[in-house]
């Protein structure tokens, strides 16, 4: 994949759809541009590439005090004409009821260029020759059943250009390495993955500094099959050390969606999308205890989710969240803040111009403090340290929740012993991050995130970035597989 990104077509694409719309009181045009290649390796055995090239307008106008969305692949005149007849056509059947209120559309004005440059690119025979060699890595167990080893990689172009000035060219380059090992001995399954999900081109030098490398895949493998012959994970009320990795699922789900605004002013409740947090919360509500500080920050280097304009224009800034243990501000985007009392956040984001905007997590990072892991290992007299979320299950509030791991290790007076398997945690949102009773440095901390967060209907799957350092939680509830 070679990247022609940043050049004149989508420009002179978006100035034919201006010309169409300028009689029209509210418009905005969104362009894009992605070419998205996946190769895999399974079981030792190459798969077909799978590539996937997307050219899409997302059209939104106003016609009297309503506003209505079109999308289409047809980037010519007649293509465009057709989809801006059928916005207008909606927008005029929606007058009696006036559902999508043009007083409430946001006016950007910034102009601006936001690159993340693909750098060159593997080629096509260079990442199978990488995959195989990771995948000869795993073959050193007969109890290794299953094996899996993918590289994707996406190259992005966004045009914005807006009826109020705003002028926006978005390039992004991601790279997304998975790697997946499985071990049995007849009875049970034990699973190791790797995912770093961090923001770069798909180069060598990328993958070896994010760490995918014959190393990893050989001491997953090993870790896979130490786990077989493990202890369950004991069961009680016991302090809880969670590593960055699943730190990032625990801030996904337990902060990162409850916050997103659209939730809290009741959409979508009829998929999974309701949150316990009210909007009389902010500036109030003791969300965890005076450590947890999450701000929201799309500049973030590195991570999943960076830009400087989202996809209805808004510049991105970043914001504290929550601040010593205490809700600031809701994720919501300029339509949602104009729905309530708060300021806009940057946060309004599409999967691609065939689906409108929504309230959607970018970069949700939790700040890193003062302690060491060696001191938060020293201070718990017993618990269990746990890595690498497993599986995850949360109430359609936000609110209780049940976490599994693929590794945990006792800690026993301040000393990290073995392994266990199974390792599973639950509890309630605020309880939970009011437990938080030491916040790892800076060099425990690190850059996650999801490659695929879903939300809205038709669902959107979309890349969302998330940092965090170690954090020690105190008297939570934990249980094995026996449990």
């Amino acid at each position: 994949m070679s990247s022609s990104f940043l050049n004149d077509d989508l420009r002179v694409i978006a100035g034919r759809a201006a010309d169409l719309l300028r009689h029209l009181p509210y418009w905005s045009i969104l362009l894009e541009d992605r070419d998205q290649l996946s190769t895999a390796v399974q079981r030792g055995s190459p798969v077909a590439p799978a590539r996937q090239r997307l050219r899409a307008a997302l059209l939104t106008l106003g016609v009297g005090q309503n506003v209505s969305y079109a999308s289409t692949t047809d980037l010519s005149e007649r293509g465009l004409r057709k989809a801006i007849l059928a916005a207008e056509q909606r927008a005029e059947a929606l007058s009696p009821s006036r559902l999508l209120d043009r007083d409430q559309w946001p006016m950007p004005v910034a102009k601006g260029v936001w690159q993340l440059p693909a750098g060159q690119e593997l080629s096509l025979a260079e990442r199978y020759e990488y995959l195989r060699a990771l995948d000869a890595a795993t073959q050193i167990d007969p109890r290794i059943s299953d094996r899996e080893i993918v590289l994707t990689s996406i190259l992005r172009q966004r045009y914005f250009l807006h009826c109020a000035g705003a002028e926006q060219r978005q390039e992004t380059s991601l790279c997304l390495p998975y790697l997946d090992v499985t071990a049995s001995d007849g009875s049970q399954v034990q699973r190791r993955s790797f995912s770093p999900s961090m923001q770069g081109a798909m180069t060598f030098s990328y993958l070896q500094e994010a760490k995918f490398t014959t190393a990893t895949a050989t001491r997953l493998t090993n870790e896979a099959v130490e786990l077989l012959h493990a202890p369950e994970c004991p069961s009680g009320c016991l302090d809880l050390l969670l590593s960055p990795a699943q730190m990032t699922l625990q801030i996904h789900e337990s902060i990162g969606h409850p916050l997103e605004l659209d939730r809290i002013l009741g959409d979508e409740r009829n998929y999974a999308g309701w949150s316990f947090v009210t909007p009389e919360d902010f500036g109030s509500l003791q969300y965890g205890s005076p450590l947890l500080n999450v701000v929201f920050d799309p500049y973030e280097a590195g991570e999943l989710a960076g830009f400087a304009f989202d996809d209805e224009g808004t510049s991105a800034q970043r914001e504290h969240l929550i601040r010593d243990g205490i809700l600031q501000r809701p994720l919501g985007g300029a339509r949602s803040a104009a729905r309530s009392n708060f300021s806009a956040l940057a946060c309004s984001r599409i999967c691609d111009p065939l689906r409108p905007p929504i309230d959607r997590m970018a970069n949700v990072n939790m700040e890193p403090g003062e302690e060491s892991l060696e001191a938060m290992i020293a201070s718990v007299e017993h618990g269990v340290w746990m890595d690498e979320n497993r599986s995850w299950s949360i109430d359609q509030r936000r609110d209780k929740f049940q976490f599994g791991c693929e590794w945990g290790r006792l800690i026993v007076n301040g000393t990290l012993g073995g392994w266990v398997k199974n390792p599973n945690y639950r509890g309630r949102t605020l309880p939970f991050w009011n437990s938080l009773s030491a916040v790892g440095n800076r060099e425990t901390y690190r850059i996650g995130g999801a490659a695929n967060c879903g939300k809205g209907e038709p669902n959107q799957a979309i890349t969302v970035g998330h940092a965090s350092p170690a954090c020690l939680f105190r008297n939570i509830e934990i249980f094995g597989g026996a449990a």
